[in-house]
């Protein structure tokens, strides 16, 4: 058996509630073993047969889809990613004043995303990774910020969730 992790995109905000219980149940019709979610945003860590991620992907979307009626979207990442992952995180340890925060990327989307950031939002902490954007920014500003607006255009919007860093490690520990 192969270790996950899912995000899924968009879930207890908005009126879209899925609740966690639901969630792991969905996660184990579909055959995955030990599945564990954390906090109440769509963070599932579980173990799977298969090797290809884009076919967990594909079948996970479809069930979500199916189950909780909604077009849903998730990114699938192999456990070892996601150490490597936090393990790039490039900005150290933040203050008692700062969020720090993984924005994963599908199709390639991290470079473009960075070069439009530094042209609309100079001096936003900002670092492309392996299939992510690394992004340090002051509390009470990260929904007011530039990159975050950037983030809701519809080239991005579809294409990208994000999670604080501590989120992510505690997915790793779980």
């Amino acid at each position: 058996m192969h270790t996950y992790v899912a995000f899924l995109r968009g879930i207890n905000v908005g009126g879209r509630v899925v609740r966690m219980v639901e969630l792991k149940a969905c996660f184990e019709k579909l055959g995955y073993a030990d599945v564990v979610t954390l906090l109440q945003s769509g963070n599932v860590r579980f173990e799977a047969a298969d090797t290809d991620s884009t076919k967990l992907k594909q079948e996970i979307e479809a069930s979500l889809t199916k189950t909780f009626h909604y077009p849903a979207r998730v990114q699938v990442l192999p456990l070892e990613k996601l150490h490597a992952v936090v393990a790039a995180y490039p900005f150290g340890t933040a203050s008692d004043s700062q969020h720090d925060y993984v924005i994963f990327l599908e199709n390639g989307l991290e470079g473009s995303l960075v070069g439009e950031a530094y042209a609309m939002a100079p001096g936003e902490q900002l670092k492309v990774g392996d299939g992510v954007v690394y992004w340090r920014v002051d509390k009470g500003s990260t929904l007011q910020s530039a990159f975050a607006k950037l983030l809701t255009k519809a080239k991005y919007k579809e294409f990208n969730t994000n999670r604080n860093l501590r989120t992510v490690r505690k997915l790793l520990d779980s």
